[in-house]
């Protein structure tokens, strides 16, 4: 560790913190404070795609409908883009000629890329095509972070609710998050992208002739412009095989620290629009403190174990120095370590390090960061699992001195701990009883490229990444086969959906009630 690459951490998760409370007070002017189709600086193009959606945003739903409308929209997107995966051969936009799709690797792609995962069976410059990386993947990493988001503003609207029933409307909430948050800022961003040298051109590969008289490939594409909505929306899923660590999506430190602030900034900006809507802002920086406290102890918990290097080649051949096994040189080790903290904290997935070749210290932060799920998160999600745990945590404390529950003014009973131990105990489950499964069957272990304990760590990883909506993996494992495509991907969509669902009828219930006054 040296001075430098620490003060280089704290400054970025400073940044992103830095940056997140105004971008939160952005957030409550618009969510909370203009609840009107008819107001903001985007409302006459909103308007325009309300007629064309054939939908009334002044309608208010309650959270059945809501959530209905939600799912609708979730499963239609869904079919869209598995359709697109399989018949990607025969559509324009292909110059590279890339067949379509296995159903079994259609079918994870597509639950992988709705859900916000994006984790990645494939290798995106030789199986997907133009048209698949704009008009499938890039439209999802948009729709499927802001499906998140409008599940947070509902959640929080129950929060502050008296007696009331609606949640908001979901059409309006969805296009404003679009058309005031993530379209601006992914335009800027990849932009800016293009200008420090990530490419975004249609043309197929380039064919480079080396030397020494041989031939190389280069892919190329429509680059930059997926690149920001994959950090910005928190989903990970990369251009390239290599991801990040491809100098073409990530090509200096600079950018590096630029992916790392938009991976974190949107996330952690719903903690300011929590503490503004449910006017405590003490609650807001309670939460501020304690996951970027965390946040930070494991980024330097991996910084240390990553210079310190691999102990086993230190005692048995002499051989001292950083682990730089699947680390590139122009990141070192400090930008490394905060990359792999971070995208796994903000459950991104986007990685510029192979996480399979972490030191073991340094790669079980990034395993336990995905398997609380709740160091601020992904888009939405992350908050309503900060707020799940608080409800049983203010539950449970209840019990304890002998007082009724409450949260925020609202009384915590029977119906919303049981939801909430629903949203919560989905998620150990789908990590281990797939994870055993896979290891007790030949479809299972065939896969694994590693023998021994860190073959099974590859396995456990795989099954927490897709569970917590993360998508980054140990990339030891040959995942694209029918068994780890159709397991992966329901355990991609039930995680996802069913904490989703019982968050969902938690808000109901919470809205319906009384807000009590302290």
């Amino acid at each position: 560790m040296t001075v430098a690459g620490s003060i280089g951490i704290v400054v970025i998760i400073g940044l992103i913190v830095a940056l997140s409370v105004p971008l939160g007070v952005y957030l409550f002017r618009t969510f909370a404070k203009q609840q009107k189709a008819s107001e903001g600086w985007a409302a006459p193009f909103e308007k325009v795609l309300y007629r064309l959606v054939g939908v009334n945003p002044s309608v208010q739903m309650d959270w059945k409908a809501y959530l209905r409308a939600l799912m609708l929209v979730n499963f239609t997107m869904m079919i869209f883009v598995y359709v697109i995966f399989r018949l990607q051969g025969v559509l324009p936009l292909n110059p590279d000629h890339i067949p379509g799709m296995s159903w079994d690797l259609a079918f994870n792609t597509a639950a992988s890329f709705i859900t916000n995962t994006n984790w990645q069976n494939y290798a995106g410059e030789n199986a997907m095509s133009y048209l698949g990386q704009m008009l499938a993947i890039t439209y999802l990493q948009f729709t499927s972070a802001a499906t998140g988001f409008v599940a947070a503003i509902a959640f929080l609207r129950a929060l502050i609710s008296n007696r009331g029933e609606s949640l908001g409307n979901f059409w309006m909430d969805f296009i404003k998050i679009h058309t005031r948050l993530l379209l601006p800022l992914s335009i800027v961003l990849a932009v800016v992208f293009v200008g420090l040298g990530i490419p975004d051109t249609l043309m197929g590969a380039q064919v480079a002739h080396t030397l020494s008289g041989g031939t190389q490939i280069i892919s190329r594409g429509p680059v930059a412009s997926l690149e920001a909505i994959k950090q910005l929306g928190t989903n990970g899923g990369g251009f390239f095989n290599a991801n990040s660590a491809h100098p073409f999506e990530d090509p200096s430190a600079f950018t590096g620290v630029l992916e790392m602030i938009a991976m974190g900034v949107i996330s952690a900006s719903l903690l300011t629009l929590f503490g503004l809507m449910i006017k405590n802002r003490r609650q807001a920086v309670v939460l501020y403190v304690f996951l970027t406290a965390i946040l930070l102890i494991g980024a330097f918990v991996i910084y240390a174990n990553e210079t310190g290097g691999n102990p086993l080649l230190a005692h048995a051949l002499g051989i001292k120095g950083p682990n730089m096994e699947g680390k590139e040189m122009r990141f070192g080790e400090a930008l490394s370590s905060a990359f792999t903290a971070i995208t796994t904290a903000f459950t991104t997935g986007a990685v510029n390090t192979m996480h399979d070749s972490l030191t073991p210290l340094g790669g079980l932060v990034p395993l336990l960061f995905m398997m609380f799920n709740v160091i601020f998160g992904g888009k939405g999600v992350g908050l309503l699992n900060i707020l799940m745990f608080l409800i049983i945590s203010v539950f449970l404390s209840g019990l304890m001195v002998g007082r009724t529950p409450e949260i925020f003014g609202k009384k915590i009973e029977a119906r919303e701990i049981k939801l909430a131990m629903i949203a919560m105990l989905v998620h150990p489950f789908i990590i281990l009883f797939p994870t055993a499964l896979a290891l007790s069957l030949k479809a299972g272990t065939s896969s694994i490229l590693n023998p021994g304990l860190h073959g099974l760590t590859e396995v456990l990883y795989a099954y927490s990444s897709t569970a917590a909506n993360n998508g980054s993996a140990f990339a030891g494992l040959s995942g694209n086969t029918v068994f780890y495509n159709v397991s992966l991907g329901l355990v991609m969509l039930l995680g996802r959906y069913v904490s989703l669902i019982a968050m969902f009828a938690i808000a109901g219930s919470l809205a319906k009630k009384p807000v009590i006054p302290e």
